[in-house]
């Protein structure tokens, strides 16, 4: 007797809890899966959207800048008597550059460059593809946006273009040579720059990103959505596993410590509570019936 162990009597109350959980967690976990798989994928285009609309605000806010120097500051300083030096703030296209120069301050991955095929300022000169959007813009004359991606040193990289029409206040200095102010050959030259013809496409507006930017924005929100659902799914475990017990592992836990009393002959033991119409109710009652059956038959047994 002494190596002898007994088993524990009532291991449902330990064991259905445990089941159910496995099976939440199994159930949900695959949910999860289905949930992340389809939502990266989501939030990996939401994010590119993001960074295309953020490119959009930037182009607008570039060509507003170009619109004020050209309408507010070049008058200005053209007002002041004459010099013979050119100020650089009075080109749209610098001002732009300039402005976005201080963007990037606060969003250092973005890039944005006017690039011209002949320009007056070198930095604005065209690269290579930079020439190919140009010359996509002038075989598709209707084309008003161009989005695409290149492999750089660094990595892919996305870009977003517009074309860029030469207006008539731009052949005041680009049309010929001598129409330019002296103080614009002086630092430019006169091999760059002219020849402009009124709304000939002239440049490509660019904004350019690392692929990287859209890709770390996405991972971190799918990050944040996958700890907000592990965080639910805890406390959705939580609360069936109370619930479980109050209506289920609690209800038949005490039907089988009756069942077990009753098979070794302990039969004045209280009814159990049979309210309402569900299983376990409708179980009680019927273990109910059968505990007065079975106190009735070992009464007649006694009696003979």
């Amino acid at each position: 007797m002494g190596g002898w162990r007994r088993r524990p009597a009532f291991p449902i109350a330990m064991k259905l809890p445990v089941k159910f959980s496995l099976i939440f967690i199994a159930v949900f976990g695959l949910g999860l899966a289905l949930a992340g798989m389809v939502s990266y994928s989501m939030l990996q285009a939401n994010a590119r959207s993001q960074v295309a609309d953020r490119a959009k605000i930037m182009m607008e806010t570039a060509l507003a800048m170009r619109r004020y120097t050209s309408e507010q500051v070049k008058p200005a300083l053209n007002s002041l008597p004459q010099d013979t030096v050119f100020h650089r703030e009075t080109v749209p296209a610098f001002g732009a550059t300039e402005m976005f120069n201080y963007l990037r301050e606060k969003y250092p991955d973005y890039s944005y460059k006017e690039a011209a095929l002949n320009p007056t300022n070198p930095r604005d000169r065209a690269a290579d593809w930079e020439a190919d959007i140009i010359t996509t813009f002038r075989n598709h004359p209707d084309r008003e946006i161009f989005a695409g991606e290149r492999l750089t040193p660094t990595g892919n990289s996305l870009y977003l273009a517009r074309p860029m029409r030469a207006a008539k206040s731009c052949l005041e200095c680009h049309s010929t040579p001598d129409a330019a102010p002296a103080a614009m050959r002086t630092l430019y030259g006169s091999a760059n720059g002219f020849g402009w013809q009124e709304n000939d496409l002239i440049a490509a507006q660019i904004v350019s990103v690392p692929v990287a930017l859209p890709v770390a924005m996405a991972n971190a929100e799918f990050r944040q959505l996958m700890t907000s659902l592990v965080a639910v799914g805890a406390v959705t475990l939580l609360v069936l596993n109370v619930v479980l017990y109050l209506t289920v592992v609690r209800p038949v836990s005490r039907l089988a410590r009756q069942a077990d009393q009753i098979s070794k002959g302990q039969m004045d033991i209280p009814e159990l509570p049979a309210r309402g119409r569900d299983e376990i109710s409708i179980l009680a009652a019927a273990f109910n019936r059968m505990h007065r059956s079975l106190v009735a038959a070992m009464k007649l047994l006694d009696k003979h």
